[in-house]
């Protein structure tokens, strides 16, 4: 979570296009409210637009269930993979301030151009008849796929910078530009905070702007997330004079590609290693720069092996190629991205679940959704994602500040799961939710045949939507694992020049979990095809398919996974922070007094 973006920037030789325009009396955190409020309502209008889009698709624009299933999967995917891309531009090119600058005014745009197809009658197909729906024509389509390219990229950019521009404000650094040692724990309060804020905002927007989509119409439901992604970019804005930039550091995918090409290059291919004989390049201008690169993925150390001093660097210690003669620390970046990709693919499968709100919509529209009493207030079928968001709120104090604690006092000792412990619990728990649903499912789909709904889709089977409960609560808890670890592992294993593009790693995983469920979304449709009247399990009519065993499916993907993570958990080794180098050094980073 988090983003950033450009302006004002000027090339001066040998320096990074945006230098720090901060004095020593910017950042601390009278800035922090600014840029968590922008952040927050962002999230508001973000996850509060998806929820009821597949019901906007199907009876505004004539889509079948499959198709804005689809449509939505790549829209989500898009959104949470931009964040990477602008984490790189702001990292390396424009800085974290003028990234979330420009997302503001993306996100608007896209937000406007959103209201207008709701707005405009001629913007969208004519309403359906009985069952006839007119296809959408491709200037409506055009507008509609504009809308939501323009808010994948306002929102990427933001969520990029965000928590890592928060970072800037109130984490030390070193003349160097490195973090201070007694960073880990205040890291780790600004990671559970920040969490907890996001939190509350999409607690937000999954009850008040979904039911005012529901009970006030499209136009206003677009409407009111329009105002307040525009105020969001206010808010930021007015900020400005309080923040803290940090310098960026130019061309940090260059400097990583540099590395390979070095290693691969002709004359050093066929260096033999390891060896004690070579000299390394360490960059004379930076003292935290390690002399000696690490004896994992030995093979790119070749990259920075001084072969030939007298033709490979400057006077000043500098290389005269850096295409053929690399630094450590520059080998050393390139190996830690290289080694968390692992451990990253792994969260993706586990968000597989986080795809699948269209038809969890598509299944609560025919379930009982009233408190009480039949005619008592219905609760929005959107809403009931709520369950999730109230569980991570309190899960995530409950976890750091009873359970850690009363556990430590019962065994005698600090007790506090890693960062990778986390992650692999979280995936259990996100594989036992998921066959949770199947079941509620399967129970659902016998109800409905059993009262005759098996040609009525939008009938309302006798029974309580709360069943959703069994689902949502353990998903919420396995999240709240899976983003918090992932988050800190990113962070503390990656090198603090990819700082925000560590931040981002998380959105990227659920970009691609979008992709591999569109995917899987495909083959099951095109597998299954042929089943009772020729229907897939994923069929138009919910009643007719086999949502249940769709849903097993993933369950079973997910098991699959979490025997992938094993392996890759052991074979990466120790973190920094089991080695006292970064988040969670010598005892848990929040303690627990919860400071």
């Amino acid at each position: 979570m988090a983003m950033e973006n450009a302006a004002d920037c000027q090339i001066t030789s040998g320096e990074p296009l945006l230098a720090t325009k901060s004095s020593s009396s910017n950042g601390g955190f009278r800035a922090l409210p600014f840029i968590i409020v922008t952040d927050a309502l962002e999230k508001m209008v973000s996850y509060g637009l998806p929820v009821n889009m597949i019901m906007y698709l199907t009876t505004e624009y004539g889509m079948k269930n499959s198709d804005g299933a689809h449509l939505i999967f790549i829209w989500v995917a898009t959104t949470n993979f931009t964040p990477v891309v602008a984490a790189v531009l702001a990292d390396s090119y424009v800085g974290r301030y003028w990234m979330i600058a420009f997302g503001s005014l993306a996100h608007a745009l896209g937000t406007f151009l959103l209201w207008l197809t709701a707005t405009i009658p001629q913007a969208r197909p004519q309403p359906c008849v009985d069952t006839t729906c007119k296809q959408a024509t491709l200037p409506q389509l055009s507008l509609l796929c504009t809308s939501l390219a323009l808010i994948s990229i306002g929102s990427g950019s933001m969520r990029s910078s965000s928590l890592a521009f928060c970072a800037d404000q109130i984490i030390p650094r070193n003349k160097d530009g490195t973090t201070n040692d007694d960073s880990g724990a205040l890291l780790k309060s600004l990671v559970s905070w920040y969490f907890i804020s996001s939190t509350v905002a999409i607690l937000i927007a999954v009850t008040v702007i979904v039911y005012i989509q529901e009970a006030a119409g499209w136009r206003v439901g677009f409407g009111v997330p329009l105002i307040l992604i525009v105020s969001s970019g206010l808010i930021f804005v007015s900020g400005s004079s309080l923040y803290l930039e940090q310098k960026t550091k130019p061309s940090l995918l260059a400097e990583l590609a540099q590395v390979v090409v070095a290693a691969a290059g002709s004359r050093k291919r066929w260096i033999k290693l390891p060896s004690e004989v070579h000299t390394y390049h360490s960059n004379p201008n930076s003292p935290a720069t390690p002399l000696h690169p690490s004896d994992k993925l030995m093979f790119l150390n070749k990259a920075c092996i001084i072969d030939s001093p007298e033709q490979e660097l400057n006077p000043d210690g500098t290389a005269t190629n850096p295409w053929t003669l690399c630094t450590v620390e520059q080998v050393e970046d390139l190996k830690s991205v290289i080694r968390v990709i692992p451990i990253w693919f792994a969260g993706v499968i586990m968000s597989l679940p986080t795809t699948q709100l269209p038809f969890h919509l598509l299944q609560l529209n025919t379930m009982d959704r009233h408190i009480f009493n039949p005619t008592g207030f219905q609760i929005p079928a959107g809403s009931f994602c709520l369950t999730i968001v109230l569980t991570q709120l309190i899960w995530v104090p409950l976890y750091n500040k009873i359970i850690t604690p009363i556990t430590s006092k019962l065994i005698g000792k600090p007790f506090h799961l890693s960062m990778k412990q986390r992650l692999g619990l979280g995936i259990l728990i996100s594989s036992a939710a998921i066959s949770a649903l199947a079941i509620v499912e399967m129970i659902r789909r016998e109800r409905a045949i059993d009262e005759g709904l098996t040609d009525d889709p939008t009938g309302i089977v006798d029974m309580s939507a709360m069943w959703f409960v069994v689902y949502y609560v353990p998903f919420g808890i396995a999240e709240a694992f899976n983003y918090l670890a992932q988050s800190e592992f990113y962070y503390s294993e990656l090198p603090e020049s990819m700082a925000s593009i560590s931040t981002t790693l998380y959105q990227m995983g659920l970009s691609m979990a979008s992709l591999v469920a569109s995917f899987v979304l495909s083959g099951v449709e095109i597998l299954t095809k042929g089943g009772r009247e020729g229907e897939s399990w994923i069929a138009g009519n919910i009643n007719k398919g086999h949502y249940d065993y769709y849903y097993w499916l993933i369950a079973g993907l997910i098991v699959l996974d979490f025997v992938y993570y094993l392996g890759c958990a052991k074979a990466y080794g120790p973190c920094k922070a089991e080695l006292g180098q970064g988040l969670d050094a010598g005892e848990q980073p929040i303690d627990h007094k919860g400071n």
